[in-house]
Order: structure tokens, then C-alpha cells, then sequence
């Protein structure tokens, strides 16, 4: 079976779930798959294609983001010849990261990381909720098959976009374990919440929070790492703006930390507290969306809403590190990119077969 994976939405630069997620299950059906794969990549992004035979598809230099960038690339792929060429070849095509591009008259996988868009509309500008409900929902309801990223996306979808149970498939995001492991560095008074300044990421009540921390312990720091972190404007005493840092730097903070924090509203999956699993570092999350279902037993849980029960459970996890270190070191090592590009490989098979 011949399989096209789609990554021509990419964003080089821009980290975040649904960006790993397109680059490392890639990486992995490179050395697990049973398939014969190739990956539509933009120029910019060739490596993402890994060790895959690669299609690489120019970009315009007229837009480099956002639904203006898509509208872009759509018309530099319906020109290139060498696309029409592959897709003529292949039996399935996969649009990992939702957005239906290249178009085919093959039988389509979708990717669908969340509906957000469905479910919280406030949190995005009118034109990119609409892009969202014609690109992403219509790609999904014609799509042979949905790989969606936990039990709470596929709850949601079966609500939002009415599908047909079983064309929807469950396979949960991973992380890195050489990358995201523990070490010998010594824990320091921080708190660590990697995550860009978007409205659903909660900023604001996890800095009410920290407040309230900061009378426990006024040397307590808190260190944001993400995109986009100006705007959340002049920070308190104590909290640090560290911005786009590499995953190497990423994963010493989260060995370094006194506990990863993660007050976020909405996550189709959420990786930051599985990373910090790995690491070592203890984990106090959001009670709401796939957090708990990612987290299990092995983080304190909260009310996202509440400033004082974000405080009270970073106070919790601080006073059960150990045994919160153990629980998440056993928690993270169940989910790993080897089992999920297998199960990509099963999906694949099922949007072809009678």
C-alpha cells in the first residue's frame, strides 16, 4: 500500500502539539512502518519528511502564517506537477495536520487535533473560525477515516461534526524519550508553564495563582517559555517571559523545576505534563478537556477557573514530588511514537479496505 502524508501546512519555527505530532510519527514510520510512504513537505521544511521520500512544494513568499499562507500554498500545489504526478500513484492520502492539501480523488485521513473552534468560537477572530468550520470540518466529514488524539476529541466530534463512530480512530500523541528524560540537574524554586499566550492557555488566572504562591515562598519564580508572550503585557515580580527556547532547553527546565504547572482551558491532548513526566518533574494540571485522561493518577488536578485551587495544587504536588516523580516517570514511558506510528499504519489500511 502506497500512503501520501500531507505536511504542507507546517510552520517551520513554530513549536507546538500539532506540529510535533506531523514531525515525529513521520520519523518513527521510518524505521516501524509497514508501508511504502511519501511526504508533500514545504521547501522550507524538507527535513520534516525525515528519512520518507519527500515532495517538496515551493512557497510563495507573499505569506508566511495563517489562513493567507494555506490559501498560498494551495495554489503553488495545484500547479506542481510534481504532486499531480505522486498522487496519481498513491492509495491513501493523510492530511496530518487537517487541512485537506493536497486535494485527491484517493481516500483521505484526516487528523483532527480538536474543535475548539466548535467549542469555544470566543477564542478565535471570525476569520479563522471560519476558516476552521469549511477547511477543517469539511475535510474531516469526507474523510474515509479520523484519526483523532484522545477520548475527549472523539467524544466532541461525535457531538460537533456527527460522524460515524467507527471511521474515528483514537491514536494519543507521544513524546521524545531522548529527549525528554530524566537527569542530574538539582530542582530550583520554579514553576514551569511552557505554552503560547493564547486565550485558552489561561495566563491570567495562573498568574492570580502565583500571587497567592509567592506568600508561601517569596523567592518562588515562575518561567514562561512560548510564542507570542508579549502580549500578555508588563509581568509581576518574579515571573520570567523566556520565549521560544529549544526543546534541549526545555527539557532541563523541566528537570529543574519544582512543578510543572498547566492551567490551560482546552487541550485535544496537551503535552507539556507528559513531557514533564518523563523528566522527572511533579505535574499539577487542569481537571478539564484531555488533561486528566493524559495525565491519569500521576499529576494533581484542578479547577482551571479558581486562582486559589491552582495554588493549592501546586502547594499538593510540591509536597508529593516523590511520589508524583515515580507515578509520571511510569506514566510517560506508555506512550511513545514507535506504538503510534503502528497504529497510523492500521488507520491507513482501514480507510482502503472494504
Amino acid at each position: 500500500m502506497r500512503v501520501g502524508i500531507s505536511l504542507l501546512t507546517l510552520s517551520p519555527g513554530e513549536p507546538g502539539g500539532s506540529e510535533t505530532y506531523a514531525l515525529q510519527p513521520v520519523k518513527a514510520l521510518s524505521s516501524v512502518g509497514t508501508l511504502e510512504y511519501a511526504v508533500f513537505v514545504p521547501a522550507r521544511a524538507k527535513d520534516a519528511a525525515g528519512r520518507l521520500p519527500a515532495i517538496e512544494v515551493r512557497e510563495p513568499p507573499v505569506a508566511r502564517g495563517g489562513p493567507a499562507r494555506i490559501a498560498a500554498m494551495a495554489l503553488s500545489t495545484f500547479r506542481s506537477r510534481k504532486v499531480r504526478t505522486k498522487l496519481d500513484t498513491v492509495d491513501v492520502v493523510h492530511y496530518a495536520l487537517t487541512v485537506p492539501l493536497p486535494r485527491t480523488k484517493a481516500p483521505t485521513v484526516v487528523t483532527l487535533h480538536d474543535v475548539q473552534h466548535r467549542d469555544h468560537p470566543d477564542f478565535f477572530g471570525p476569520a479563522r473560525r471560519s476558516f476552521r468550520r469549511i477547511a477543517y470540518d469539511r475535510a474531516t466529514q469526507s474523510a474515509e477515516a479520523v484519526v483523532v488524539t484522545s477520548e475527549f476529541v472523539r467524544g466532541r466530534a461525535l457531538e460537533q461534526l456527527e460522524l460515524d463512530p467507527s471511521r474515528i480512530h483514537v491514536v494519543p500523541h507521544a513524546i521524545n524519550h531522548t529527549v525528554f528524560r530524566p537527569g542530574d540537574e538539582a530542582r530550583e524554586s520554579i514553576l514551569l508553564y511552557p505554552a503560547r499566550a493564547w486565550p485558552h492557555k489561561n495566563h491570567a488566572r495562573l498568574l492570580e495563582a502565583f500571587a497567592i504562591l509567592r506568600k508561601h515562598d517569596p523567592k518562588l519564580r515562575l518561567v514562561l517559555t512560548g510564542g507570542d508572550l508579549e502580549r500578555l503585557g508588563q509581568l509581576p515580580d518574579g515571573v520570567e517571559r523566556w520565549g521560544v527556547i529549544s526543546l534541549a532547553e526545555l527539557a532541563s527546565l523541566y528537570r529543574r523545576a519544582a512543578c510543572l504547572v498547566f492551567p490551560s482551558l482546552y487541550e485535544g491532548f496537551g503535552l507539556p505534563p507528559l513531557e514533564a513526566m518523563a523528566c522527572g518533574c511533579p505535574v499539577a494540571a487542569s481537571n478539564v478537556t484531555a488533561i486528566p485522561e493524559v495525565c491519569g493518577d500521576a499529576a494533581v488536578l484542578f479547577d482551571p477557573n479558581d486562582a486559589s485551587a491552582i495554588a493549592d495544587a501546586v502547594l499538593e504536588a510540591d509536597a508529593r514530588s516523590e511520589e508524583l516523580r515515580e507515578m509520571g516517570l511510569a506514566r510517560a514511558s506508555e506512550f511513545t511514537w514507535e506504538a503510534s506510528a503502528r497504529s497510523h499504519d492500521d488507520v491507513y489500511r482501514a480507510a482502503v479496505e472494504p
